[in-house]
């Protein structure tokens, strides 16, 4: 597992997972604005408006993917904070294929659907064949772009932040080279910014995939590709798909939002389709940078969470009453019964309720002592404190 997870320092560790993130969505809003900076040179607001009517459409595809990705990576995460490595591994190797096999299922109902789709993207007659134009190549790179999307997220919960990162970074760089070479040089306007961006995305799941292989070969059993691997059961997939629903779905219904204006934004033509577009991504500046900084820090969270933490929280309540009693004692000078609660505490119930739970639940029970011992100590406490305070008031 990548040291980061095991860092001490909690600001340093969310700076490693947190910066890292932060770089790829801002590469990634590059991208988006060198999308719209070629077209522009195109002089044609309709090509303009046409990307701008597509990117919910392309934020949509994106969702699927993080059903699989953010949802695995939240699981992976957890999973490996339990130790549990190999179905963590197993886990991995199902998101992969569900992020490929959705891909293409998408690929055909896109295309199956091409023209529809743009109409109900708001396009016109001004603007629907670049629109189309965009919305073809798009759906071609379907899976790739689900496939490069979620291996962002579920890289980062197996430790492989760099590689995460670089891929990121890389796809969205070749993005940009290709969006000079497509629509600047060879003119194929709206057709070559989609092209660009699933050529991107295709050049960074070639790289994630190299580095899966890569780390298969070293023994790595958290990123196993090989289908002998996939072997999915409804427990893992049901974990998977109800936690990546909810942020998916926090997407789909942004860009359907995004698909409402749009459509009224185009009943003043596609010189206002245009100047929106432009507006909105100058606009998701501060928005992809928190996103980034949240979707990094993320896997952490889940990592340092595990069931560990369920366990040992359960103490919580009992601890404020532990220790209101043991204060009380010590204030009134009663060294005998605060000393007695301690004793019991860290000594006489905790250490044999480790061994006696070891035995029957493994680390599990060990972990569980805690808040067992607890649990007792405070229905001693609350006792001693009855039959003190009673004498008291005699």
């Amino acid at each position: 597992m990548n040291s980061v997870y095991e860092e001490k320092n909690c600001s340093r560790a969310i700076m490693r997972v947190g910066l890292p993130a932060m770089l790829g969505q801002l590469t990634t809003l590059i991208y988006n604005l060198a999308d719209t900076f070629f077209v522009s040179l195109t002089k044609e607001p309709a090509m303009i408006a046409a990307v701008t009517l597509c990117a919910p459409i392309l934020l949509i595809i994106m969702s699927i993917a993080c059903i699989f990705g953010m949802g695995g990576s939240s699981v992976i995460a957890r999973l490996l904070g339990e130790e549990k490595r190999e179905t963590a591994g197993t886990t991995m190797n199902f998101c992969v294929y569900a992020m490929a096999f959705f891909g293409v299922i998408t690929l055909v109902l896109g295309l199956a659907f091409l023209r529809p789709l743009a109409k109900v993207s708001g396009a016109d007659a001004e603007n629907i064949a670049y629109t189309c134009d965009y919305l073809q190549w798009i759906f071609i790179g379907a899976p790739f772009i689900m496939l490069a999307n979620g291996f962002v997220h579920l890289f980062r919960s197996a430790g492989l932040i760099k590689e995460g990162t670089v891929g990121l970074v890389l796809g969205n760089g070749i993005n940009m080279v290709l969006d000079y070479i497509f629509i600047a040089l060879l003119g194929w306007g709206t057709a070559g910014a989609a092209l660009a961006t699933s050529l991107g995305f295709a050049c960074a799941t070639v790289y994630y995939l190299a580095c899966m292989i890569r780390e298969e070969r070293k023994g790595n059993p958290l990123v196993p590709l090989t289908p002998k691997r996939f072997s999915p059961d409804m427990g893992m997939i049901r974990s998977v798909v109800s936690i990546g629903i909810p942020g998916a779905l926090i997407t789909v219904l942004m860009s359907v939002s995004n698909i409402v204006l749009n459509n009224y934004i185009g009943i003043y033509g596609s010189n206002a389709v245009a100047s929106y577009g432009i507006a909105y991504k100058l606009d998701m500046i501060p928005i992809l940078l928190s996103v980034g900084l949240s979707q990094g820090v993320a896997p952490l969270v889940g990592y340092c969470y595990g069931y560990f933490l369920k366990i040992l929280c359960l103490s919580a309540p009992m601890l404020g009453v532990i220790q209101m009693i043991t204060g009380y004692f010590q204030a009134l000078g009663k060294a005998v019964k605060s000393l007695t609660i301690t004793v019991l505490r860290n000594a006489v119930l905790f250490i044999p309720g480790v061994i006696l739970l070891n035995r029957f639940w493994q680390l599990e029970g060990v972990i569980a002592a805690q808040p067992v011992v607890e649990t007792i100590i405070t229905i001693i406490c609350l006792f001693m404190y009855r039959r003190d305070s009673h004498s008291g008031a005699r």
